[in-house]
């Protein structure tokens, strides 16, 4: 199965690239991810529930980050077993490129292949809900990424309010 999109994020390609290695981040904008630890450099152990069709299964695995140009790409291999579901295993190419406004396109191209009874229950399935699993990721990647823009510019608002004079407490007749 092969898929590939694009994403513009609003945020730099600096933030956009410390939150693509940020486990947390990750970890909560994946649907379904119990745990995304660091085991060594640019390598990760993932858990997580996933429900393809009838097939409820939960997954351990592991990332490994190579090929990597800090910050516009790298590739992300993966490999996770799901007990009697199945496996499932592939790689991504993720690239990041400078958009309009100070915001970031992400472009992906990933392969994966499945086995088992997650490969039983027919490409169709398994590539619309892989499809679904890779946009809820990129949807709740860009909500954060938003959000964490937001704050940031509510903050440096703030700070240059109080560098002006203009943070402070205000009294009658000032």
């Amino acid at each position: 199965m092969k898929l590939e999109g694009q994403k513009t994020i609003p945020a730099p390609i600096e933030r956009t690239w410390a939150a693509l290695n940020d486990p947390e981040v990750l970890r909560a904008s994946i649907a379904g991810c119990e745990s995304l630890e660091q085991t060594a450099e640019d390598e990760y152990a993932a858990a997580m529930k996933v429900r393809i069709g009838p097939v409820n299964a939960r997954f351990k695995g592991k990332l490994k980050l190579s090929d990597i140009v800090a910050p516009s790409s790298y590739r992300i291999a993966f490999e996770g077993q799901g007990g009697a579901a199945g496996f499932g295993k592939g790689n991504a190419d993720v690239r990041l490129e400078p958009a309009e406004g100070g915001a970031t396109l992400l472009s992906y191209v990933a392969e994966a292949q499945v086995g088992g009874k997650i490969a039983q229950i027919g490409s169709r399935l398994v590539d619309a809900a892989a499809a679904k699993i890779a946009e809820d990721f990129f949807t709740a990647f860009e909500a954060r990424l938003a959000a964490d823009t937001a704050v940031a510019v509510d903050a440096a608002s703030l700070e240059d309010d109080a560098l002006e004079g203009g943070g402070g407490p205000r009294r009658a007749g000032d």
